[in-house]
């Protein structure tokens, strides 16, 4: 079955983490860009939904950066680019009873609710279709645009004008209001449709989300005219006016404005009745005559809403409770080892291709050499210890991932010859060595730059969308290029004109390229030369950094010359930290077999102290993981990077090739903005989670940690040697009311 994310290591977690990241860049654009994906739309959202699940299970994975947190992708030729005026957002996922009561809990946490307190929410069928906003203004719709990436989409108004049941013109509508739903097809017509697609010889549509998706994306109006669409309304992004004070009042006022709304929709007052709804529409899906893949809950209160607010793709006040994933038995083939972009070595099982919940599958992901050997990451047994071997009758899982698990093994079909699988020592791609560090269930290939699969994936992720974003260089050109010996590393991306542009002769004589596309490429790239810091740390790939963790070294940081300078001077005491990890190891595996209790702080403080780190760069160390989010782990692998010959010497050849713009500097507007401000103690008024998001919000930036760069220590009750050190410090101490009031929210 499926690994459980509470069974998960944090390296278990990261590695599938990154392994979904390239995965889903492709599957969305194929999905949302050229409406023709290898894979089906169950497929695509359960991909989301175990990208998102394992950020919201793993909060680290968030600062990490989450190589996409896509939503959606960007949008096609042939139409015109809308901004969304509120980024549609996509949502997490809850697979059980467990996951929806956890929903509740962190909701309850996040605003400091007691089990006692009022929490109502609002369930409603999650519709497969295609997503929509549509903008009106003084009543009329002006502009209809598709998620696209969740900040730009396409602007498709001539074609939503066509969709039946649509209303043009609202009476009593705000001034300004964007609705937002879903365009889909019931099954009956979609069948109609492609009946009369056989019938003159054109392509028929795999289901009705691709038909609903393609027919809204049409060039020709007239083509979406003739296809049978229809609009769920379930939301909404800008207003001039709020629609209501709840979820629930909001949809009803949308469907007195003349908007199809789900009639299934319900307000719910705890969580049993959420599980009420979701087995009354799971047991009314198949008669419901359009494709639904879920329920979603929203909390029903505006106001709690707003307070709850976003992660970077998600709201905090939402959920997709998925219906259950399928299984199959097949033969598996073979086990082959893939090498990520930090050197993994991930088993992928290849299977005979079997069909599970209407797609083939052919591979499935075995995680990690323990989930072979039928053991989970403390060492436990899973499966009842069956291990997999090749030639194996094993069951397929498909839940949460674009590549499925293998779920069981059936020993009675197991062949006299078939043996225990070893796992590679070294590297298949270099043949250096592969090694397993403590504690992590991951084995590594220690090649590095000189590995082409880590080579290749680096590049991979230098010019994905969240990184530099080169438009005509992507994942296909980038394998090309390096295959020919044109790009080994980012910096010679932008030596490409130089070397091969002159006259265009080399480039557009390539399979594939002409003249027109060569000097596109050229000038995408040229204008890639600025870029900004948050985006161009990102595009590094440098282990456990991911876009949030980037944006905030960024922020705290603001130039590339001084986040340089401060990881090479922290590395001293980086090295100390690390000798003092693996002293508490030590300590604590020798204290267990001992029966005795471990003394891990004065462990720690010894190993530290003989290390006799320089006071700077114990200072150095204090404020990089001292910004809020960080932490030790992404310092030791920022230090490690920098500390590289090779890895850091590449990041000065790129960094000499670009212009590194500066994050914006705050509003000036805030009286927080700028600085910077630690929490601590208990804070009674709200939750220390909505404290951090409320400052950054302000422009202010929240560490974790009092230095002499603090600006404000904010201390509730129970605040302890923070506070001491502040006033040590001369720091301005505030209680919660002083700075509620200093942010004007008193």
């Amino acid at each position: 079955m499926e690994r459980a994310l509470n069974q998960m290591t944090d390296q278990e977690a990261l590695e599938e983490f990154n392994e979904l990241q390239l995965l889903l860049w492709a599957a969305n654009r194929e999905y949302h860009t050229s409406d023709t994906p290898s894979i089906s739309d169950a497929e695509f959202d359960t991909a989301k939904r175990r990208y998102l699940a394992l950020i919201d299970a793993f909060p680290q994975l968030e600062q990490r950066a989450t190589q996409a947190q896509t939503v959606g992708a960007p949008v096609a030729e042939g139409f015109g680019k809308v901004t969304h005026a509120q980024r549609m957002m996509s949502l997490s996922n809850a697979f059980d009873e467990e996951d929806v009561e956890g929903f509740a809990t962190s909701i309850r946490n996040y605003l400091g609710l007691g089990a006692g307190d009022p929490l109502a929410f609002t369930a409603e069928p999650k519709i497969d279709g295609l997503s929509l906003s549509l903008r009106y203004e003084n009543g009329e719709l002006v502009q209809a645009a598709t998620r696209g990436d969740g900040e730009v989409g396409e602007n498709v108004t001539a074609n939503a004008r066509t969709i039946r049941g649509l209303p043009l013109k609202l009476t009593g509508a705000p001034e300004l209001l964007e609705v937002r739903g879903e365009v889909y097809m019931t099954h009956d017509d979609f069948e109609a449709l492609n009946r009369r697609q056989t019938e003159t010889g054109q392509k028929t549509f795999a289901n009705p989300r691709n038909a609903a998706a393609g027919s809204l994306r049409q060039l020709d109006a007239s083509i979406t005219k003739s296809r049978p669409l229809r609009f769920f309304a379930y939301g909404w992004g800008a207003v001039s006016e709020p629609l209501a004070d709840t979820q629930s009042g909001a949809i009803n006022r949308l469907a007195e404005l003349e908007f199809e709304t789900n009639p299934l929709t319900r307000r719910c007052e705890n969580v049993q009745d959420l599980m009420n709804v979701y087995n009354e529409i799971s047991e009314k899906r198949a008669a419901l005559g359009y494709d639904i893949d879920g329920v979603v809950y929203k909390v029903d209160a505006l106001s709690l809403q707003a307070r709850l607010g976003f992660r970077s793709t998600t709201p905090r006040w939402a959920i997709a409770h998925k219906f259950p994933a399928e299984l199959a038995w097949t033969r598996l083939e073979a086990i082959d080892i893939q090498v990520g972009r930090t050197g993994a070595l991930s088993p992928v099982a290849r299977l005979a291709p079997i069909t599970v919940g209407g797609v083939v599958v052919s591979n499935a992901t075995l995680h990690n050499e323990d989930y072979i050997r039928g053991l989970d990451s403390r060492g436990e047994e899973i499966r009842g210890g069956k291990d997999i071997r090749v030639g194996d009758w094993v069951q397929v899982y498909r839940a949460g991932d674009v590549i499925p698990k293998v779920a069981d093994v059936d020993l009675s079909k197991r062949p006299e010859d078939a043996q225990p699988f070893a796992f590679p020592q070294t590297c298949p791609e270099c043949g250096s060595a592969a090694i397993r560090e403590e504690g992590d269930a991951v084995r590594r290939c220690t090649g590095g730059i000189i590995c082409p699969a880590q080579a290749i994936e680096k590049l991979k992720h230098f010019v994905s969308r969240k990184a530099f974003d080169i438009e005509g260089l992507g994942a296909k050109q980038v394998e090309q290029f390096h295959l020919d010996g044109w790009i080994r590393e980012p910096a010679d991306i932008f030596a490409l004109e130089e070397r091969y542009g002159e006259g265009l002769q080399q480039l557009k004589n390539k399979d594939g390229w002409g003249e027109t596309s060569a000097a596109n490429l050229f000038a995408a790239i040229r204008e890639k030369r600025e870029i900004a810091l948050a985006r161009l740390i990102f595009a590094l790939g440098i282990r456990h950094v991911g876009e949030v963790g980037a944006r905030d070294l960024a922020l705290h940081y603001r130039s590339w010359q001084a986040l340089e300078e401060a990881v090479k001077l922290a590395r001293p005491a980086a090295l100390a930290h690390r000798a003092a990890d693996e002293a508490e190891e030590v300590e604590r595996q020798t204290a267990q077999a001992r029966g005795r209790r471990a003394r891990i702080s004065d462990t720690r403080a010894a190993v530290i102290a003989e290390c006799q780190v320089p006071e700077e760069a114990t200072a150095a160390w204090a404020d990089l993981i001292g910004v809020d989010g960080i932490g030790s782990t992404l310092g030791l692998s920022l230090s490690d990077a920098f500390d590289n010959p090779d890895e850091y010497a590449a990041f000065a050849r790129l960094v000499a090739e670009l212009t590194v713009i500066p994050p914006e500097a705050p509003s000036s507007e805030s009286p927080v903005a700028g600085k910077t401000v630690v929490f601590t103690g208990t804070l009674e008024k709200m939750t220390r989670a909505e404290a951090k998001a409320r400052a950054e919000a302000l422009g202010a930036k929240v560490s974790g940690s009092v230095s002499k760069k603090t600006d404000i220590l904010v201390a509730g009750p129970g605040a302890g040697s923070k506070a001491k050190k502040a006033a040590d410090l001369g720091i301005e101490t505030l209680d919660e009311d002083g700075w509620l009031t200093l942010i004007g929210d008193a």
